[in-house]
């Protein structure tokens, strides 16, 4: 049993990671768990602290329950060291997973994220995996999560004309999708800008399989 847990209390936004996940890897078996108690979104570092206690708590029951792995579906990698320190299964970050993957698809790239408030997070990450010297930008692109499930249309234009700008500006080999309410963004994308656009959640749904 992979389980993915889902920081904020948005269901909607498990649900489709958790469909990402399956899609990804049809033959492991996936749970999605929604933090009741966590903040609607995560944006930013008020956000990831008022996240961490009731996150930290469905670590700690998934690791009981047997879980052979447990994905943190945001892509902060929210509490990502608290969680490997209590957990007795690996714990996969979906922001670490991506880059991890881009990291191989090409000598750099470039993360479209949602508002500028996570751009400092994400770039010390990245700093924190040592892998800055292939990050060329973190962008963002100025769209709110939660309008990633609300306003799916615009935000989704909205997002994509950025991707579509570090394709084209940023000297890059890969684009990697900033947010766990991107997931279905990656589709649309793949044949249309010539190159890989990295989703954490796939990503991070192969390699937990491999546990």
């Amino acid at each position: 049993m992979i389980v993915l847990i889902n920081p904020n209390s948005t269901t909607s936004m498990t649900d489709a990671m958790l469909r990402t996940a399956r899609k990804t890897v049809p033959t492991a078996r996936f749970e999605g768990w929604t933090s009741r108690d966590g903040p609607p979104s995560i944006q930013g570092a008020e956000d990831g602290i008022l996240a961490e206690a009731p996150l930290l708590d469905l670590v700690v029951k998934a690791s009981a329950e047997g879980a052979s792995a447990i994905i943190i579906g945001c892509f902060d990698d929210t509490a990502l060291n608290a969680a490997r320190d209590i957990a007795i299964c690996p714990v996969i970050g979906i922001g670490q997973a991506a880059y991890h993957f881009a990291a191989v698809a090409g000598r750099r790239f470039s993360v479209v994220t949602t508002l500028a408030v996570s751009v400092p997070i994400l770039e010390a990450n990245i700093g924190a995996y040592g892998l800055s010297g292939q990050l060329s930008k973190v962008r963002a692109s100025g769209v709110p999560v939660l309008a990633l499930e609300q306003d799916e249309h615009a935000a989704t234009r909205q997002v994509i004309a950025e991707i579509e700008r570090a394709a084209s500006e940023d000297g890059i080999q890969s684009v990697v999708l900033g947010c766990g309410g991107m997931v279905d963004i990656e589709a649309k994308m793949r044949r249309t800008i010539g190159l890989p656009v990295i989703d954490g959640v796939r990503a991070a749904a192969l390699i937990a399989s491999q546990f």
